[in-house]
């Protein structure tokens, strides 16, 4: 079975597609490689999304903040998908991708910009773990190879639709023993 590469944008590359990167690679159990890019990379990545993942066992070796033209240069690892995950960075004009990879937009409020407490900012961060963890499964349950790009293209869009739960301590909670649950295989959005 082939490997998809799948880049998660963002504005400051220091949260929320850092979590992706992530957890694509420990949902994607080798079928996915995710990466990760900013427009304009934060320099590091944030302490509390490290934090997170250690806790949730996704591996964090080799994350860290960068530019999304990494991923536009000659040699650099061509892209099967690209979701961006914050607003600013799905308007903002994206390089031209080697490969012309399937597109979508999956965005999701900035944990990173949650002020308040050390308890709501770390619920901020869970809650974009359960919501990319719960996107990523259902992505990664994806039949690719019988999927036409437009039939592929219409699921990525409707996983970037769907309502995502706010409370985390029902999302996942297998997941605080190191591993997610079953992929959902129905990506179609919910009603209710």
């Amino acid at each position: 079975m082939r490997a998809f590469n799948v880049l998660f944008l963002c504005t400051g590359n220091s949260a929320r597609s850092i979590l992706g990167e992530a957890i694509a690679n420990d949902i994607g159990q080798g079928r996915l490689i995710g990466f990760s890019a900013g427009s304009h990379p934060k320099g590091e990545v944030h302490p509390l999304a490290l934090d997170l993942l250690r806790q949730m066992k996704p591996p964090v070796e080799g994350l860290r903040s960068k530019s999304w033209d990494e991923f536009a240069v000659p040699g650099a690892p061509q892209m099967d998908f690209v979701f961006t995950v914050c607003d600013s960075a799905a308007g903002e004009a994206c390089p031209v991708w080697p490969g012309h990879p399937v597109t979508a937009h999956w965005g999701l409020p900035d944990p990173a910009a949650v002020e308040g407490s050390e308890v709501e900012r770390r619920r901020a961060f869970r809650q974009t773990f359960a919501a990319l963890g719960n996107r990523i499964s259902l992505f990664a349950s994806l039949p690719f190879e019988s999927l036409d790009r437009l039939s592929l293209q219409n699921r990525l869009d409707a996983i970037g639709r769907r309502p995502d739960r706010r409370d985390t301590d029902q999302c996942h909670p297998e997941r605080r023993e190191g591993s997610f649950a079953a992929p959902i295989n129905d990506p179609s959005p919910r009603s209710g």
